[in-house]
């Protein structure tokens, strides 16, 4: 629902937010009083001690004090349970009962420091049961009135206390005029700067240039593009990603279209051509999975890594010119070492340099498949999360292809990076005089991938028999017309319902919609959404048949928003008016498509498990379509199937078995 107004502004908080963390309050509370009345019952004709009369005036206060608090938060929580996401009507009286509850801060915050005082009061000689009840009583209301400042921290929105504007409904709401024109750019740098803040902040421990300085307002403009045209809550958000998991669950369970069936048949699974690719990704796998350096082989050999790094990596190391970037132990070249299987002399040019738009590589002899490999890091620190988010488009100019398209802006300096580094510094041509008889071959995982197939592209008349494998890249990656050009040359692979591969602002605009119409049209309160969501994702079971305002609804109807999805919008919005005019819901997207390079094999489990440790996975491989990943799939496996061991793993998988079947 919208935010909840307080004190004149909005807080990144619903009205029907209470329910759990007042419960839980309520439950410690009852606690609390419960055991401060059998201890003033029990001692109630023992407070003759010195300082006793002060304990007892203490206690008693305390039992009233903590009573006022629980008929206070039983209210709050109450009420708080009532209505649904987009029927806030039935806790509107909510306000009142909060202000109730923040004004009992204040004598318990003075009684938490009258009972601090007496506690530290030497000449105190009472009974040792009552000092230290006395001492819990002090400990647990400053734990509480901490925890409460905490939150309040939490929830505070910078913009929430921007006045409002309403025109009337006959006055025309030309943005084009002075007034207006001037308020919604004013609402608009004021979001830009509040994001550019929390992500200056995010990154404090980096040195900052101009170069992250344009990219952090880049990067604050896109979240404030996003984010500006709703106003839910993060739990509204928690909400809709629980139903859409388990509306989409549902959807899987449902028998397939015919038309579905005769794509995904077995005759088209595995062909010649998908056995060999799946045998070359499974070994180029190993150097976009090495790229990582240390941190990727201590991940996958967390008991073993550390000492054989330290006792294998100071015997053998290139030249100090092959190596650019600091390697100080030693430790990044050694794990590239073991994860590749390769001598260092194989290694034309190793670089950890780290900065935003220029990320580290390799270049290495691969003599099993005579190939001179190009292996990019993925997404391993903060300067690499500001690459992914740079994410405007612009245009990249090629010769040969017919309809010049648009790349992912970050992503394709990180590639012009490594181009230059390739031709100018001349380490291909080093490479190809060592071995002239070799294929090139770029590789790389995640940011990598998008940056392997965007180099790929450029390189891609130089060398006419270029081969790239890009695992997982990012989805808005190229345009249309790049990304049939890069069928050619570039294969994908992507496993089960990666997140990063259905990545594409498109498809965030999508689910976004997505969030908003199903949180607007469940008519269950929002507790019971995220308690049998909980329930759901961890012990599994059947998806909840949550009842919506969609039921009963006829077709033609379920095409228009529904009053409920529009009081969620922006323009509905009281605290975020200004933004009126703002991408709607139901407005033509504001970003192009972008897709996944070249052809994509999609690997899923045969028979999904909703357990995450399940040990005996088998897999299937198929070729795929852009179109199978325009939307983001809601799963606890969305994260997991993007990591690189776990490519591998499936890669491994599938590669062992096609080997067991030729020797059968």
């Amino acid at each position: 629902m919208p935010g909840l107004v307080l004190f004149g502004r909005r807080w990144a908080i619903g009205s029907d937010d209470f329910v759990l963390p007042g419960a839980f309050e309520l439950f410690v509370r009852l606690v609390w009083w419960i055991g401060i009345l059998v201890l003033y019952t029990v001692h109630k004709g023992q407070f003759n001690c010195p300082g006793g009369g002060l304990l007892h005036s203490y206690l008693l206060g305390l039992i009233l004090l903590l009573a006022s608090i629980i008929c206070a938060l039983s209210a709050l929580v109450y009420i708080s349970m009532q209505g649904t996401i987009s029927n806030p009507g039935p806790r509107k009286s909510l306000p009142k009962i909060l202000y109730t509850r923040l004004l009992l801060y204040f004598p318990e915050f003075i009684w938490a420091v009258v009972g601090a005082v007496w506690v530290s009061d030497n000449s105190v000689q009472c009974e040792k049961t009552v000092i230290n009840g006395v001492i819990g009583t002090v400990i647990a209301s400053w734990i509480i009135i901490i925890f409460t400042i905490i939150g309040v921290l939490i929830v505070f929105d910078p913009l929430g206390g921007k006045k409002t504007f309403y025109l009337p409904e006959g006055v025309s709401r030309n943005l084009e005029s002075s007034q207006s024109g001037q308020l919604l750019y004013n609402v608009k740098s004021s979001a830009t700067r509040v994001w550019e803040k929390r992500i200056r902040l995010l990154c404090c421990c980096i040195v900052q240039d101009d170069d992250h300085r344009v990219a952090f307002t880049s990067i604050a403009e896109l979240f404030r593009s996003y984010f500006s045209d709703t106003d839910l809550v993060p739990s509204d958000i928690a909400a809709g990603l629980i139903l859409l998991h388990q509306e989409q669950d549902k959807r899987e369970n449902c028998p397939k279209e015919p038309e579905e069936v005769l794509c995904h048949s077995p005759s088209s699974l595995m062909t010649d051509d998908l056995d060999v690719e799946l045998e070359n990704a499974a070994h180029y796998m190993l150097f976009a999975a090495a790229a990582y350096g240390w941190p990727y082989y201590v991940y996958t050999n967390p008991y073993t890594a550390l000492c054989k790094l330290n006792g294998d990596c100071c015997r053998n190391r290139p030249t100090d010119s092959d190596i650019t970037g600091s390697d100080r132990h030693n430790f990044h070249f050694g794990s590239i070492l073991k994860i590749t299987g390769l001598q260092y002399r194989d290694f034309i040019h190793i670089s950890f340099h780290n900065k935003i738009y220029e990320i580290p590589f390799f270049v290495a002899l691969d003599h099993k498949k005579e190939a001179i490999v190009v292996a990019v890091r993925g997404t391993l620190s903060f300067e690499d999360i500001l690459t992914d988010l740079s994410a405007d488009c612009e245009d990249l100019t090629l010769e040969e292809v017919l309809e010049n398209g648009f790349v992912h802006k970050g992503i394709t300096q990180a590639a012009n990076y490594i181009y230059r580094k390739l031709i100018n510094d001349g380490i291909l041509n080093q490479a190809f005089t060592i071995a002239p008889e070799y294929k090139l071959v770029i590789v790389g995982h995640s940011l990598g991938g998008g940056t392997a197939s965007i180099l790929a592209i450029m390189l891609r008349n130089s060398f006419p028999t270029l081969r790239c494998y890009a695992f997982s890249p990012p989805g808005g990656l190229l345009s249309k017309s790049l990304a049939d050009y890069s069928k050619h040359f570039i294969v994908s692979v992507i496993v089960g319902k990666d997140l990063v591969a259905r990545l594409s602002m498109p498809n965030m605009e999508d689910l976004k919609r997505r969030i908003v119409r199903i949180v607007a049209n469940c008519n269950r309160p929002k507790y019971q959404i995220l308690l049998r969501g909980c329930w759901y994702e961890v012990f599994g079971g059947d998806p909840d048949d949550f009842p919506t305002e969609l039921d009963g609804r006829n077709q033609d109807a379920l095409t228009q928003p529904l009053l409920a999805e529009e009081s969620l919008m922006v323009h509905r919005s009281p605290s975020y008016n200004a933004l009126e005019e703002e991408s709607h819901l139901n407005s033509p997207p504001q970003y192009p498509h972008l897709y996944l390079p070249g052809k994509i094999i999609h690997i899923v489990e045969e028979c999904s498990s909703r357990r995450l440790c399940s040990s005996d996975i088998k897999y299937t491989a198929r070729w795929s379509n852009e179109t199978v990943f325009s939307s983001i799939l809601i799963s606890p496996r969305m994260i997991t199937d993007h990591m690189p061991d776990v490519v591998l793993k499936a890669l491994n998988s599938l590669s062992q078995e096609h080997g067991s079947c030729l020797s059968c």
